[in-house]
């Protein structure tokens, strides 16, 4: 019994710095090496301070700022998940009843559908994004809270916004936090 246990540990203690120690470092290395941005979180920076990280979702309540789409993990990263209600669950109704009524409400001048993305929290409860139709829909609160045209308000959407990912997966969306940040450089 010796004979097998003594091979066994041997190759135990291989695989356990192997693959514990040299490939996470080798991986490491190189992400830090070719992806710097990506691998430290792709945190923003402004005057030396981390605002956020362009993967997470903050929230934005103030009427002068683009809000998020809602979060079922209340815009905590170490709660990230979704809500997991069914199509047909109460709670899922009256919690987008109630986020629909909010939109009217934060949003009196616009008129038009609510996009899904204003209703819905995401698959993470953290997603930066919000679709065109929603920052769209946004704009005439934030340009009467700002004192600005709707027309330069547009013009900042359309330069934020982000094409479909290899030209056909996804939709056209805008991050909410470089929005925000290009709204307040204005």
């Amino acid at each position: 019994m010796l004979k097998q246990l003594v091979p066994a540990f041997r190759m135990m203690l291989l695989f356990t710095v192997v693959t514990g120690f040299i490939y996470p470092a080798l991986v490491t290395g190189l992400c830090q090496g070719l992806f710097r941005h990506r691998a430290d979180g792709s945190l923003i920076v402004q005057n030396g301070n981390i605002i956020g990280s362009e993967l997470l979702s903050q929230s934005f309540t103030r009427p002068e700022y683009f809000h998020p789409r809602p979060s079922a993990a209340n815009y905590d990263p170490t709660g990230s998940t979704g809500s997991n209600l069914g199509p047909t669950s109460q709670k899922l109704i009256d919690r987008m009843k109630d986020a629909a009524t909010q939109f009217r409400k934060e949003n009196p001048d616009y008129s038009g559908p609510i996009p899904a993305d204003a209703l819905t929290t995401s698959g993470s409860g953290l997603d930066p994004e919000i679709s065109v139709a929603n920052a769209e829909a946004q704009a005439a609160r934030i340009a009467a809270a700002r004192h600005i045209t709707a027309n330069k308000l547009e013009q900042l959407i359309a330069s934020n916004t982000q094409g479909r990912d290899l030209g056909f997966l996804g939709e056209a969306r805008v991050n909410v936090l470089k929005l925000n940040l290009a709204l307040d450089r204005k």
